[in-house]
């Protein structure tokens, strides 16, 4: 029934939602012909115009009456307005007088000192608009109920409001830099009830919705009429972000609420004040000009201001009606095609965020996920408003939607490094795409992106079947998604390779199956927007859920615990360095360099599927330390695996003082043991802190307790599960050696997880148990070496025991690893970093990583990761260049998967093979 209803309204209704869209960059400057995007022509004359045309009125009118649905959004909207309306009538100025203005003052200037309110001077002849009170929203006051705020506020004191912060709540009065964002967020409340009012009045032509309307607004624009551009007393980076009413012309969306308002209100405007219908047009454009003129071009910001600006502007006249020449084709052709220092054209944006090879945006992957949702969402709705279809101009969106499934764990949930947090994926950009699809009969593109949305939607919740939110856009909704039931699902391993390496935010990943038993280790370091400083970090899957999970960002970017802890090495699973590694979060320039992988990044077939491995090289910018990590993930059965975690670290001119591997694990309890499980006495100690001259973040963590030892150790955590369920664990062996401190630590909760995460304990409150090893001078001969195992309670353990061994021929920059399982499988762990020949029993491996896995049945594997020529069971494997090379011995017969030409010598057999995917192969 809702879906029925939906075409009757969409035939009429120009849609103008055009709620997102772009810009950015230097002088002003056309985006070149070959890119430029062509502007839709027709553009549709008289008001409304933004979601519907006057013409629509009627059908929109039989809706409502025949369909419960529209029914109850318009019967929600009227609840929400009525009353306020109703006592309009009697009490003209209750609701204005509520306007968080300058009721008294009429102060034009608004001066801010950085990111906090200062003072306004200069008077107006009318009261003007307040500014925000901070640019950082963490405030202990609250928003009051409309009823509570104070008629006509306007004292030196500053605002009137409740301190969320005492008990009861008292009302006191609080200077307005420490009020957050609740001077924007009242007018904007009040905005939205005119806005509704506006619309109800266009719809059922009831004057006193109409007078409601128009004395908020008027009062409103007015005052802003007389606002003139805040400034920074301390002449700053916040002077090129400003507002009119906000510290970022990002959050500038009560423009988006003047807009729809005066598009409904037009007619009445035009009928009864036609006078000021100059003052109004005149002020959105200044504001629009204001948006335009600062703001960030280079990230997710153009999308927000875009979709400000398009609002706007889609409610002025045609660009003949101003003087200026600055209409409604003016600002749709500067998103689109114009460049200027803080507004770069959708097409540059664009080249400079998406890698044109992976689809990647340029940033961490909440942000990254949301610019391409943000995309899709403009490219549809100008589609549809326009009927103007502009993706064949954005050819990396195709790319951008079809690798979002890369970004998922095992279970489903998306990574999270930087600042995002763990959750589904959304299929919006994909029902988008075949939407676009569908509306330019598109059959191939529809059929494409049908088979991704099928893999990752529920056939049985469809969109039709949602409830409309009570707001005027659902009555203008696109028509919810149609499936064509002839087009076939998808396969979730078309869309997600075994490795992924994204090089423009320093982003790789390694995956293995799906769900409880499949595993995942990402690493990230820091290259892109909405970064930490996190060095190299790790992200861990286990058992269904990301167990070594990033932290999240804690706080708001403003807040000291987010500069000072969450965006900080501690809080992640890296190496920091004498205590003080670090370097500039947010927009950082840190990547690392990938060294070697296996498989190939996005490679789907022709490789030996049970181990993976990558090998990157960071530098440490604060102490120019050189770090390496390699991180392989080994799947020894169906339920089984296991993952190797080999981290050197060494200062370039020497001189190290101590060097920390952090691992944060999910878990209500956390032990610490010694190689045969029994628990190791630790002592309470201050020796992790900022005292000696480290890090803040130290000081964030508590209850450390320390020991020194030179064997190896264990941790293990606890997903404590309710009862009847199995528990779900993490094991973590780590080689002992000299110069080795280990520490148990609680850390800040991890703050990275929302909604329905299926963990049995609240995480974002509970203590972060932390694990970390200390290895006093260099650690890249003296490494930290570690295997990690999920299990369950049901399952227990697959590794029987771990131990190392050295190289015979003596390389100090060796590490070797023996790997008992209780299948019987026994595996043989070689790395070096320097590419020396080692030699262990029977094996030499001159390879940056080698595995030799033999199973109780006879099968054997011989890994080769970066090398050149190893010899393992009777065989010698050579290339002529460093490589990856997999042999494998089983059920008698021989497979091969060698990235170049090697050769092969068994007993008095040499054998050559050119380079080729995993086959079958026979020794002459």
């Amino acid at each position: 029934m809702f879906k029925k209803t939906y075409s009757a309204i969409t035939n009429t209704a120009k849609t103008c939602v055009l709620a997102f869209g772009l810009c950015l960059l230097s002088s002003l400057a056309r985006a070149q012909d070959s890119s430029e995007i062509p502007l839709p022509s027709n553009l549709v004359q008289g008001y409304p115009r933004l979601y519907i045309t006057e013409s629509g009125k009627k059908d929109l009118q039989k809706t409502i009456q025949k369909e419960l649905w529209a029914k109850e959004v318009l019967q929600g909207i009227k609840k929400r307005i009525d009353k306020h309306v109703k006592r309009h009538v009697t009490d003209p100025e209750w609701m204005v007088s509520r306007l968080q203005m300058h009721w008294k003052t009429k102060a034009k200037n608004i001066y801010v000192e950085g990111i906090n309110y200062s003072h306004a001077d200069g008077e107006a002849p009318v009261p003007t608009v307040r500014f925000v009170g901070s640019r950082d929203y963490t405030t202990p006051y609250g928003k009051p109920k409309l009823e509570d705020i104070l008629p006509y506020m306007d004292d030196p004191r500053g605002l009137y409001l409740p301190n969320r912060s005492k008990e009861g709540s008292p009302f006191e009065w609080a200077q307005q830099s420490k009020t957050g964002r609740i001077v924007y967020s009242i007018n904007e409340e009040i905005i939205g009830l005119a806005r509704d009012a506006a619309f109800v009045h266009w719809l059922v032509n009831e004057k006193e919705y109409a007078k409601f309307s128009f004395d908020v607004f008027h009062t409103y624009m007015e005052g802003m009429s007389y606002r003139s551009e805040p400034i920074d007393q301390l002449n700053g980076h916040i002077q090129t972000l400003v507002g009119f009413t906000n510290f970022q012309v990002i959050h500038e969306n009560v423009l988006i609420d003047i807009a729809e308002l005066y598009d409904f209100l037009h007619p009445y405007i035009e009928e009864n004040y036609p006078q000021h219908i100059n003052m109004y047009d005149t002020t959105i454009k200044r504001w629009t000009d204001q948006i335009i003129k600062n703001g960030v071009p280079q990230n997710n910001w153009n999308l927000h201001q875009a979709k400000v600006i398009l609002k706007a502007a889609m409610v002025l006249q045609d660009n003949k009606f101003y003087d200026d020449k600055k209409g409604r084709e003016y600002y749709i052709d500067y998103i689109l095609n114009v460049t200027s220092a803080r507004q770069w054209s959708l097409t540059k944006f664009m080249d400079y965020g998406y890698d044109k090879d992976n689809g990647v945006w340029a940033e961490c992957p909440g942000y990254s996920i949301g610019v391409t949702k943000d995309l899709t969402n403009f490219i549809e709705d100008f589609n549809n408003t326009f009927n103007h279809n502009i993706l064949p101009y954005l050819p990396v969106m195709e790319k951008a939607v079809k690798m979002l499934p890369q970004y998922l764990f095992p279970n489903g949930q998306t990574v999270a490094f930087g600042d995002s947090y763990y959750g589904p994926l959304s299929t919006e950009p994909i029902s988008d795409m075949i939407r676009i699809a569908q509306k330019n009969k598109n059959k191939e593109l529809e059929e494409d992106f049908t088979a991704l949305y099928s893999v990752l939607s529920d056939s049985e919740r469809t969109e039709q079947n949602r409830r409309p939110r009570v707001d005027i856009s659902s009555f203008f909704a696109s028509k919810p998604l149609e499936i064509n039931p002839k087009y076939k699902k998808g396969d979730l391993e078309d869309y997600i390779t075994q490795t992924f390496y994204a090089p423009n935010v320093s982003w790789h990943v390694q995956r293995m199956g799906t769900g409880k038993n499949g595993m995942m280790a990402s690493l990230n370091a820091s290259l892109g927007n909405h970064m930490h400083a996190n060095g190299i970090n790790l992200e861990l899957y286990g058992k269904g859920f990301v167990q070594g999970a990033d932290p999240g960002k804690g706080a708001g970017y403003l807040q000291p615990i987010y500069l000072e802890y969450y965006s900080q090495f501690p809080a992640h699973n890296t190496v920091m360095v004498d205590g003080v590694s670090s370097y500039t979060e947010m927009l950082s320039y840190h990547a690392f360099d990938l060294m070697g992988q296996y498989p190939k990044s996005g490679q789907k077939e022709g490789y030996y599927p049970d181990i993976t491995y990558s090998d990157v090289y960071f530098l440490e910018p604060e102490t120019r330390s050189d770090q390496s990590r390699l991180v392989s993930i080994v799947k020894t059965g169906e339920e089984t695996g296991y993952y190797i975690d080999i981290f050197r670290s060494k200062k370039q001119r020497k001189g190290d003082k101590f060097h920390d591997y952090y691992y944060h694990n999910l878990g209500q309890s956390m032990k610490i043991m010694d190689a045969d499980g029994s628990s190791l006495e630790l002592a309470p100690s201050e020796e992790m802190a900022f005292a000696g001259g480290h890090l803040y973040s130290l000081d964030y963590m508590w209850d450390k307790k320390s020991v020194k030892l030179e064997d190896d150790y264990q941790a293990e955590w606890k997903i404590d599960m309710p009862e009847g369920d199995e528990d779900i664990y993490m094991n973590l062996w780590m080689k002992g050696t000299e110069g080795r401190e280990v520490f148990s630590i609680k850390s800040p909760p991890n703050k990275a997880f929302k909604g329905d995460h299926g963990l049995p304990y609240d995480v974002d409150k509970a203590p972060y148990l932390t694990f970390a090893a200390r290895q006093h001078g260099p650690a890249w001969e003296y490494p930290f070496v570690s295997v990690y195992e999920p299990f369950t309670s049901t399952e227990g353990k697959s590794i029987e025991k771990i131990s190392s061994f050295e190289d015979e021929n003596g390389n100090t920059e060796f590490v070797g690893l023996n790997i008992t399982h209780k299948s019987g499988r026994e595996d043989l762990v070689f790395s070096s970093a320097n590419h020396q020949n080692v030699k262990y029993k029977e094996v030499t491996t001159d390879a940056t990583y080698s595995l030799i896995a033999s199973e109780k049945n006879g099968d054997w594997i011989i890994f080769i990761g970066n090398g050149k020529e190893v010899t393992a069971k009777g065989y010698t494997i050579s290339a002529p260049e460093v490589t990856n090379v997999v042999l494998e011995f089983k059920e008698g017969q021989l497979q091969l998967h060698n990235e170049v030409a090697v050769t092969i010598t068994h007993k008095n057999s040499v054998n050559k093979f050119n380079a080729g995917a995993l086959r079958k192969i026979v020794l002459e």
